[in-house]
């Protein structure tokens, strides 16, 4: 065994990429959990793994949620699916926040996608089933362990 070992990370300045991105994320898990609150949804039931992409005027949100049904909408099938207008509002929101409004980046112009579905079963029994017999909370796929 190592008696030492290397730990490193990466940090970022202001207006990079990834800080727009994290900031767009967590417009996103307030806005969850705003709305489970609002909704008198319990808080504890929701689940946010989201991450967000940005490139040149365009924002990708994509991950695995289970959302208060505020957050939701009928498709033509009448099959409830994942309404994407308050996601693209809260990450022009972000974007109009941090102060993009150039012609490369701009908050009102920005292509969003939101790819986010419906959390995978396998997953939400796993985070589920954790704080279950435990009474702690589960993580799924998501942490950082030492």
């Amino acid at each position: 065994m190592r008696p030492s070992y290397l730990f490193t990370s990466e940090s970022v300045s202001e207006g990079h990429p990834d800080k727009v991105c994290d900031r767009i994320s967590d417009e996103i898990v307030d806005l969850v959990y705003r709305e489970a609150i609002k909704s008198k949804t319990d808080p504890w039931s929701v689940r946010i793994a989201c991450e967000t992409l940005a490139t040149t005027n365009r924002v990708v949100i994509a991950g695995e949620v289970r959302l208060p049904h505020s957050l939701m909408k009928k498709d033509k099938n009448g099959a409830e699916i994942i309404n994407p207008s308050k996601f693209k509002q809260a990450a022009r929101k972000a974007i109009r926040d941090i102060g993009y409004e150039q012609d490369g980046f701009n908050w009102k112009t920005a292509k969003i996608d939101v790819l986010l579905h419906s959390q995978s079963a396998d997953i939400a029994q796993g985070v589920d089933s954790a704080a279950d017999q435990q009474g702690e909370e589960g993580a799924g796929d998501q942490g950082i362990m030492f």
